[in-house]
């Protein structure tokens, strides 16, 4: 079949794009331990090779990997996960799969799109990944800790006015307050007709808080003028936010918009009324430390 040059270059673009995509999926398959996992990532990476032949059986040239996605998607999956380093791939090609459905000329066209979008996201929803299974551990972990050290930290602000003596006290709480929720989370599993671990769940809702914890004291130890310290640490909070609801967006396929804006007025929101608390007692008892 003759194929004009600009529907050519179009099938291309579709070669690049199917290669290398395979390249991705065969190498992950070769490193990761999981067997089952790895079967999966082969079946797709066979897939993929297929429907590049049948391009190039359009075009008639080689096509090589796309380097530059190929490394960023393989340290994606590797660093974050298969399923979000996969899912956010996919993503990618929503665009594709609207053309492969409205070339009229290419007969396997419908066949491939029908492959691109339901048989791959199903396979890639059969990779068993254990941090996934704790996802509501690590969400109870990170929303308390945003909601209550935000808060925490915006009232010591006012009250004590010193950074070091600010950290400090955030830390200690933040710490106990870590502790404490790991506790809660070991009991609230064990106490469920569950199949999760009750030790690896208290072990993520501990870990996300500590993180956190981390992350939002490090302004107040680094600089010395507080109210830029605060302001740095409701910017990262809103960093740790706008990343964690992405991630959980791509991986569960769910809207990010919604999810984040909760998120974020519940933790500022709480974060302002402490910091009104504070101005407050500062003014009433006369605190200046």
């Amino acid at each position: 079949m003759e194929i004009s040059t600009e529907l050519k270059s179009v099938i291309i673009s579709f070669q690049e794009n199917e290669i290398t995509e395979s390249a991705i999926y065969r190498r992950l398959s070769q490193k990761i331990r999981n067997k089952s996992n790895a079967k999966i990532l082969e079946q797709i990476s066979a897939d993929e090779a297929r429907h590049y032949k049948i391009w190039k059986s359009y075009t008639g040239e080689d096509v090589k990997v796309n380097k530059w996605k190929f490394f960023k998607f393989y340290i994606l999956s590797r660093l974050l996960g298969l399923t979000f380093g996969l899912k956010l791939m996919e993503r990618g090609e929503n665009g594709a799969q609207k053309t492969y459905g409205s070339m009229n000329l290419i007969p396997e066209a419908a066949t491939i799109m029908d492959e691109e979008h339901m048989h791959e996201q199903q396979l890639i929803g059969m990779i068993d990944e254990e941090h996934l299974s704790y996802m509501g551990s690590v969400v109870l972990g990170l929303n308390d800790a945003l909601v209550e050290l935000t808060g925490v930290l915006a009232g010591l602000t006012l009250a004590l006015g010193d950074p070091k003596l600010i950290a400090l006290t955030g830390t200690v709480t933040g710490i106990a307050a870590a502790l404490s929720m790991a506790s809660s989370e070991y009991l609230s599993t064990k106490s469920e007709e569950t199949d999760k671990s009750a030790g690896k769940a208290s072990f993520y809702t501990g870990l996300a808080y500590i993180f956190t914890v981390v992350i939002l004291i490090m302004p107040f130890l680094l600089l010395s003028n507080i109210y830029l310290s605060l302001g740095i640490t409701f910017a990262l909070a809103i960093g740790i936010i706008a990343g964690f609801n992405y991630y959980i967006a791509v991986v569960r396929e769910i809207k990010f918009k919604k999810r984040f804006l909760e998120m974020a007025g519940i933790s500022f929101g709480v974060a302002a009324i402490s910091f009104g608390i504070g101005l407050l007692m500062r003014q009433l008892f006369g605190l200046n430390i």
